[in-house]
């Protein structure tokens, strides 16, 4: 099971935003899309960071609320390490839990092409746990 497989199910649009976007519109596009992330591409459209809504929390804990109004370079997580398409599903996992990290840009030759969430994964590992399940016991009632 590879990554390919959790875009093709989910889709690949992704809610994206400049680095000069202020903290205060990237939680406001945050709420319109119902999304916990943002990624942050530069002019030529490559990946250069990803807005979390814990990285606004973080913001607003440590500056107050004069943060909203400042860019999100200024907190995003800089050039964050993409996952690719081929990338396996439980390796992904596995860096998203020793990492702590909750959203995962994939690209394809330095372009972004989707956007996992633990949410994302769980969610896909589920079914496919359900469908052996499922495989199990039609296999059991067989014999």
């Amino acid at each position: 099971m590879t990554i390919a497989n959790i875009l093709a199910e989910k889709g690949r649009e992704v809610v994206t935003a400049s680095a000069d976007t202020t903290l205060q519109e990237a939680a406001q596009l945050m709420m319109q899309y119902r999304i916990g992330a943002i990624v942050i591409l530069d002019d030529i459209g490559r990946l250069m960071g990803l807005i979390a809504e814990r990285d606004i929390v973080s913001a607003v804990a440590l500056n107050g609320s004069e943060a909203m109004t400042q860019p999100i370079s200024s907190f995003m997580q800089h050039h964050p390490e993409p996952a690719r398409e081929e990338d396996a599903v439980e390796n992904t996992m596995r860096v998203m839990t020793v990492e702590r990290r909750r959203h995962i840009p994939v690209v394809r030759e330095a372009r972004l092409v989707g956007l996992v969430s633990i949410g994302d994964v769980v969610k896909y590992r589920i079914r496919v746990i359900e469908e052996e399940h499922r495989s199990m016991r039609e296999y059991i009632a067989q014999a």
